[in-house]
This record gives C-alpha cells, sequence and structure tokens, in this order.
C-alpha cells in the first residue's frame, strides 16, 4: 500500500467531514448576517429620551410615522411634559407626553417635527418560549453621546413573572423575564425577539446588593399587555389597571376559590358568590392565585372580560365588567417611587426603578418652537388633554353619515314591530318620552328637572337611553356637561375592538361604541347611575328614512336578560330648527 493510496483514501473519508465544517460555517456566517441585519433596521425606532435641560434620561421605542414612542412612567415622569429625544440618525427632537400608566410602569409620549419617523413592529409576547433569544436596546449609563443604541443578546428567561410593587402603585405582572443585560439607562427601551418584532418595554433589574449591576435578571413589560392600554393612553389618560371586585385565596387540591366579592360589583351582579371555584378568566385557565393576579393585571379598567367558574360541579360562563384598581387620587402620587422592598439576607431583589443613568446629559440648547407649547392641555385626570381632544375628534367622523340629523328639533315618532311581533309605538318630544308596547310600557317626563328613571321598567332606562341618542345626534358632543375619549376594548367582552365615547348629562352616563376596523357606529350604554346594569343597544341595521340615516333594527339588553329586538318601520321627525 503506498503512501499516495493512504493519502488519498484518507482525503475521500474526511471529505463528508470537512464538507459539513464548511456547510456549518456558512450557516453561521448567514445567521450572524441577519442578526446583523435584524439589530441595524431596529435600531432606527430606539429612544434617547432627556429632559429638556439634560437632567437624567433614559430609553423609548417608536411605533408609529407620526412619532408615537413607548416608555417606562417612571423615566418620562422625571423629564417633564415637554422632553428631548435622541435617534441613531444623531438628530435630537422635541416631544411631549401624551399618556401614563403609574400602576403598569408604561407612557406614551410624541415626537414631533417628522410624518415619516422609523418605527418598530409590535409582535406578539404571548408567542414567547423560555429559550428564545431576545435583544435589549437602548442607552444604558447614556453612554451613547451620538444616540446610538446598545444592543444586548440573550434568551427568554421566564414568562408570566410577576413583580410586587415598588412603592404603592408600579407593578410589574405577566411580564417576560431575560438575561439579557439590561442596566440603568435601558429603562424604557424596546425588547425585541430574533425577528426584531417588539415584545417588551425594558423596567426592572436584578442587581447586587452593593452596586447597581444587573446580575442576569431582567423584567420586561410585555407589549401584549401595553396594547390592551395602546388606546387610553394615546388619550391622553392617566390610566388605571382593573379588580374583579373580589379576592382569591387557595382550595383543596389547590384550585382557586373566590375568597369575598362586593355586592356592588358587577361580577356580583352576574352570579358570582364567595365560594365558587375560579376556572378560567379572560380565555386564560385559572391554577393558582398568582396566575389569577396576572392575569387581571394586564387589563384597563371599565374592560368586560369573559369568566368561567364551577359551582356544586357545575360550569357556568358569565361576562363582567372590571372595576378601578385605584381612586382617582391615588393616581396623582408623587413620581419618585419608595425603595425597593428589602430582601432576605444573601439574596439579590429587583431594583426599584429609579435613578437612571448619570445625572446630567449635554445637549444643545434648543428653545421649545411656540407652535409645539399649544400641544399640551393641563386638565384634572389627564397626563395631557390635547390628545383626548384629538381622538374625541377622530371617532365622532364615525357619525359622518348620520349627520342629517343635526338640528333636527321637535317631536320624533318611531313605529315597528318586535322580533315576537308585538307592535310598538315610541314619541320623544321636548316634554316627555314614551313608549307604547304590549305589557311594557314606558313613560319619562322631561319637565322642570324630572330624574331619569328604570322607563319602561325592567329595560335599564330604555327612554332614558333613547333620549342620549336623539342628543347626539341632533345637537352634537356640545350638549353633554362631560365628553370625552375613553379608549378601546373588545365589545360585549367577546366582539371586535370598539373605540369609546363617554358622555355625561342629567345623571345618565353614556358610552358610544364605533368599531375600530371602520369606524361604523355599532351601538351605546346608558346607566342611571353607579353600579348599576346599564340599558344596552346594539344596532343590527340601518335604514333611510326621508332621506336620513337611522337604526332601522336594534336589541335592547338589560343585565342578563334581553328586553327586545325593535324593526323601526316609520319614523317621522320634527322641522330642522331656523
Amino acid at each position: 500500500m503506498t503512501v499516495k493510496w493512504i493519502r488519498c483514501a484518507l482525503g475521500f473519508l474526511c471529505l463528508p467531514m470537512l464538507q459539513a465544517l464548511n456547510a456549518a460555517e456558512t450557516d453561521v456566517l448567514k445567521a450572524q448576517q441577519a442578526r446583523v441585519e435584524v439589530v441595524q433596521k431596529v435600531a432606527t425606532s430606539v429612544v434617547a429620551i432627556f429632559s429638556a435641560d439634560g437632567n437624567g434620561g433614559g430609553s423609548g421605542v417608536l411605533i408609529s410615522a407620526d412619532g408615537y414612542a413607548l416608555s417606562n412612567y417612571h423615566v418620562t415622569s422625571a423629564c417633564g411634559d415637554f422632553m428631548k429625544c435622541g435617534l441613531n440618525d444623531g438628530k435630537l427632537y422635541d416631544a411631549v407626553i401624551v399618556g401614563i400608566d403609574p400602576t403598569g410602569d408604561v407612557a406614551v409620549l410624541k415626537l414631533l417635527g417628522r410624518d415619516d419617523f422609523p418605527h418598530a413592529t409590535l409582535g406578539d409576547s404571548d408567542a414567547l418560549a423560555v429559550g428564545d433569544w431576545t435583544y435589549a436596546m437602548g442607552n444604558p449609563f447614556l453612554l451613547a453621546t451620538d444616540f446610538q443604541p446598545t444592543v444586548t443578546a440573550g434568551i427568554v428567561s421566564g414568562l408570566h413573572r410577576y413583580q410586587y410593587p415598588a412603592g404603592t402603585l408600579l407593578e410589574y405582572t405577566d411580564c417576560i423575564q431575560v438575561d439579557t443585560s439590561i442596566n440603568p439607562g435601558n429603562s424604557g427601551g424596546p425588547l425585541f425577539n430574533a425577528a426584531g418584532e417588539l415584545v417588551g418595554i425594558n423596567g426592572r433589574i436584578s442587581v447586587e446588593k452593593r452596586g447597581r449591576v444587573n446580575v442576569g435578571a431582567g423584567y420586561s413589560i410585555s407589549i401584549n399587555q401595553i396594547k390592551h392600554f395602546l388606546d387610553h393612553l394615546k388619550g391622553g389618560h392617566v390610566v388605571d389597571h382593573a379588580t374583579l371586585g373580589a379576592t382569591v385565596r387557595t382550595g383543596a387540591d389547590r384550585i382557586v376559590l373566590i375568597d369575598s366579592i362586593l355586592e356592588q360589583s358587577d361580577a356580583y351582579r352576574r352570579g358570582l358568590r364567595e365560594d365558587d371555584e375560579l376556572v378560567a378568566f379572560a380565555g386564560r385557565p385559572i391554577g393558582s392565585v398568582n396566575q389569577y393576579k396576572n392575569i387581571l393585571g394586564i387589563y384597563p379598567k371599565g374592560w368586560s372580560l369573559p369568566l368561567v367558574y364551577r359551582r356544586d360541579g357545575k360550569k357556568q360562563e358569565i361576562v363582567v365588567e372590571l372595576r378601578a384598581l385605584h381612586r382617582a387620587s391615588e393616581l396623582k402620587q408623587p413620581a419618585t417611587p419608595k425603595a425597593p422592598r428589602p430582601q432576605p439576607k444573601g439574596k439579590k431583589g429587583p431594583e426599584g426603578p429609579d435613578g437612571e443613568g448619570p445625572a446630567t446629559a449635554k445637549l444643545p440648547e434648543e428653545k421649545l418652537p411656540d407652535e409645539y407649547k399649544k400641544l399640551f392641555v393641563k386638565k384634572t385626570g389627564y397626563a395631557n388633554y390635547y390628545f383626548n381632544q384629538q381622538e374625541q375628534q377622530r371617532v365622532l367622523r364615525g357619525l359622518d353619515s348620520l349627520q342629517s340629523w343635526k338640528a333636527v328639533s321637535g317631536k320624533w315618532k318611531l313605529t315597528g314591530k318586535t322580533v315576537a311581533n308585538e307592535d310598538f309605538l315610541l314619541t320623544m318630544s321636548e316634554t316627555k318620552l314614551g313608549l307604547l308596547l304590549p305589557n311594557r310600557p314606558g313613560l319619562q317626563p322631561l319637565e322642570n328637572g324630572a330624574d331619569f328613571l328604570d322607563e319602561p321598567p325592567g329595560s335599564g332606562g330604555l327612554l332614558a337611553a333613547l333620549q342620549q341618542l336623539k342628543l347626539l345626534l341632533t345637537n352634537g358632543p356640545e350638549v353633554f356637561t362631560e365628553f370625552l375619549y375613553v379608549g378601546s376594548q373588545p365589545l360585549d367582552g367577546r366582539g371586535a375592538s370598539v373605540d369609546v365615547l363617554l358622555t355625561r348629562k342629567g345623571g345618565v352616563e353614556t358610552l358610544w361604541y364605533f368599531r375600530k376596523a371602520d369606524a361604523t357606529f355599532v351601538g351605546f350604554d346608558s346607566s342611571l347611575g353607579t353600579d348599576v346594569d346599564a340599558c344596552e343597544i346594539r344596532f343590527l341595521q340601518f335604514g333611510d328614512f326621508a332621506g336620513k340615516k337611522f337604526p332601522s333594527r336594534f336589541t335592547i339588553r338589560h343585565g342578563d336578560a334581553d328586553f327586545a329586538t325593535f324593526d323601526v318601520l316609520t319614523m317621522e321627525a320634527g322641522e330642522p330648527a331656523t
């Protein structure tokens, strides 16, 4: 056997191994290039946030071309109503606060001066799995004087984590735990998945007892939680989270039981009682008290969501409206939270979200342009009322097709049939409202400041509700004592997402619903008081009545019962006012 033959044989045997090594090297280089391209793409959306005088700072991320951006509440609250924001193009932009979530530690701000900002794509944080790669980006320690964000990579270490409140409000529920390096100054910055989609906002870290260096446990607020609050925040609100109006405990076999419940809560009115087993909430199974708190914490007050409970071995499903977690006065607490809860000796704990980065950053001295000053309107209960006004006008465009009712005063008369083939006659004048319906007549006086009543009885105040509709169509929002944009929510807890307007007048509170997909006016709920079931009206069809568009079929529901479905056959309205 010659040496030449041996060499040929060895070469033949090693060839597959060499080919495999070359292929592996190629795959590694491709993965590296893909990672670099993702980072380069998303870096354009990362924001370095400073107060107007350069005192302090943090991070954020753009989420729309018109300049809306996300950050932490504890970052923006230290920066004032107007702030400075740097992007990786090296430019500094003015920005204004829009809305804040003191409980969830989220803020929305708006960068000014462009309508073509680069922005991140919102991902689905529920699709994350432990072990997935993530990238954290921001401006830790305010190192990037040219606003080029720092990038760190790591994996998802845990999901659905709960972080206790810092101070009296800040509470991280259902958050994402990562080993991706997050340090002071990263707060408010984005957490991206491997595809470059925004899946979280970085907020808290676990630190060494001495010093403030991340030890490998960072926490991000899930983007899916933020999506629930986003329209409320863009409406300029100081938003609040929700409570069921009930407490829970762990029972035998580790099931979750209702421990106590407020009798004035919607959950109680829907039939939930002490010792009922909580099976599922908002479509997610409940296996522990901690899991229940995690799920409840990601929803805004006022939302209606499905709940499944078991009593005497039988499952029942209801839809419950969530109550406010805090009193309005509690949301006015100082921005700086209290120190973190002390940890057991020798253990490391989560850092309180305070003191981000160095004390100051050197920024160019630029005066805020006068045209921007109008973009902040101070009003009690709002972070910035200007943006609520903008959302009011946007949603009201859903009434454009009903503009022919403007200033049509006098008596309205509607006739038709119910789906049960009952004849009805509805009259609405300036002095009284009346409904003739077999076995369910109703009369509501309007003179001399008469209180609105549950007329017809059992409807939740149908006549009062229809009077609100007439006022809205003929007079517009100016006729109400209070008018505001609430945010968005799923209609009736399970339906399509709707924008919500709120009006108050004469002791009646009404929520008006407009489908987000196409701005269609789909119905409204009117309540005669606090903690009472509303009269719920849903439009099924619109018709043409003497050249005017009006609901020709609508349902009325009160509490757990359907009151009626009306088919309007004729409608007469007074002459336009002169």
